[in-house]
């Protein structure tokens, strides 16, 4: 992992995307682009699954997107590495950029993990992401 003194850790941990068809998807990712399944969780629409890219780098696909070709694509946001989610946020907060989701711990397929939202300069929703487990994600 990298030293983004900011952020602390830094680089990419994910880029998540809503689709219609998840098994079709899913079956796309893993089987023509080689990912791997590092977990899954949820039901129905509210299913989710981060696949391995090949170097600890995920795409976090979500169930619940609407049929047919969407105008921006399937981009949901943008997930960065961080090693202290509390203290990162601060500089997106310092900077005027709106909190959307103040920092809290969830369990992503009973994998712990702090999580937080910002939406950036353009709209764009960036989430900090720190894994504070032993089986890291």
């Amino acid at each position: 992992m990298g030293m983004n003194t900011k952020i602390g850790g830094g680089g990419f941990h994910h880029i998540a995307i809503r689709v219609y068809d998840f098994e079709k998807t899913v079956a796309f990712y893993t089987e023509v682009l080689g990912f791997t399944e590092k977990v899954r969780w949820g039901e129905g629409d509210g299913r989710a699954i981060m696949l391995d890219t090949g170097d600890g780098n995920y795409l976090e696909v979500f169930a619940g997107g609407k049929q047919g070709q969407k105008e921006e694509g399937a981009f949901l946001h943008l997930a960065l590495r961080s090693n202290n989610v509390t203290e990162a946020i601060e500089h997106a907060r310092a900077a005027g950029m709106e909190i959307t989701v103040e920092p809290k711990d969830a369990v992503l397929g009973g994998i712990p993990v702090r999580i937080a939202f910002f939406k950036g300069p353009d709209g764009e929703i960036i989430e900090l992401f720190e894994s504070t487990g032993e089986d890291r994600l």
